[in-house]
């Protein structure tokens, strides 16, 4: 079975790099994650950080004395402390009340992150490599992986290959599905995000979710979304991206079709990360916000990512029950 595993594993790899090749160059990390590319971190840490939180109150889960069944979930990750605590931290306990049996444990694979907390914060999080070798020295003997991915992108990918030079290494594997994967994944978000905001859907309120947007073919996921709320009667709903289409002129010009009056801004990522807070919420000319007050609308932004959701924390959950699963049945 492990082999099989690991030949699956290396044909969905080469299933979505050829996919890749025809939608286009990626150059950032696919956004299939919740907040990539672009964190605090990534690229240039300004002269003061923002104040981001107590980093203290997370826990980075990277413990041994594991056991002999591990769940590990993996995510981008965010230097943002209060926000990874409210939504990856979220997720993970969810896990931990879902899978008693198992042992908890957090990877990010954003390695700017991880050395960006470590050295800001003193706090020591685990890459997937690392959480890996961690969970062969401590005799893990059933390893379950849960993504706290957006979508089935270059990301998911690589860590599906990076799992299969581990296929020998543990008794039973599996990996569980991003986010967004299948219709019912889709249905599950929709009401999530509708219901978090329906006491706003006044008919005078545009509400708009900013999600990354890449290059690959999976940044279908945003139009697919938009189609099933309009689909869906959700017609003040709008969605968007920073760095594809839709892109914020798109969104701009959906909303000045209808005879709105404010607008609400939430972010469609996992994390309220750098994007949520800057591209989106921030005072810059060209971000959101500022967007759409030039434009003559009253803005709320709502920084809150779609890890704070209990229903997108258990759609995680529900994920890792099917993995989990797959992996006892071997």
């Amino acid at each position: 079975m492990k082999k099989i595993f690991a030949l699956l594993l290396s044909a969905a790899l080469l299933v979505t790099l050829l996919a890749a090749c025809g939608g286009g160059n990626t150059t950032d990390t696919d956004t299939d994650t919740q907040e990539p590319a672009a964190d605090a971190s990534t690229t240039q840490v300004e002269e003061q950080e923002p104040d981001t939180g107590d980093a203290s109150k997370d826990d980075p889960l990277n413990q041994d004395e594991i056991g002999e069944k591990e769940l590990l979930v993996v995510s981008f990750g965010t230097s943002y402390n209060d926000s990874r605590r409210e939504t990856i931290g979220a997720i993970e306990k969810a896990m931990q009340t879902a899978f008693p049996d198992y042992s908890v444990r957090r990877a990010f694979t954003s390695q700017i992150i991880i050395d960006h907390v470590k050295d800001r914060d003193g706090v020591t999080i685990d890459n997937v490599e690392q959480a890996l070798e961690r969970a062969v020295n401590n005799g893990v003997k059933t390893l379950v992986v849960q993504p706290t991915h957006l979508m089935n992108g270059l990301e998911y990918e690589e860590l599906t290959d990076e799992l299969a030079k581990y296929s020998d290494s543990f008794e039973k594997i599996a990996i569980g599905d991003p986010l967004l994967t299948s219709d019912a994944d889709f249905e599950a978000v929709m009401t999530a995000i509708t219901d978090a905001t329906k006491d706003a859907a006044d008919g005078k309120t545009a509400i708009c979710f900013m999600g990354h947007g890449t290059t690959a073919d999976s940044n279908s996921v945003y139009s697919k979304m938009q189609t099933l709320l309009t689909d869906k009667g959700f017609n003040d709903y709008y969605v968007g991206t920073v760095e594809a289409t839709p892109s914020l002129d798109d969104v701009l010009a959906a909303v000045q079709k209808g005879n709105y009056e404010k607008v609400i801004l939430r972010p469609l990522m996992i994390v309220a990360g750098d994007h949520a807070n800057n591209d989106m919420a921030g005072d810059e000319d060209d971000s959101w916000k500022s967007t759409f007050e030039k434009a003559g609308y009253t803005v709320d932004c709502q920084v809150e990512g779609l890890g704070q959701l209990e229903a997108i924390q258990q759609l995680f959950v529900e994920h890792a029950k099917a993995a989990v699963a797959s992996a006892e049945a071997e």
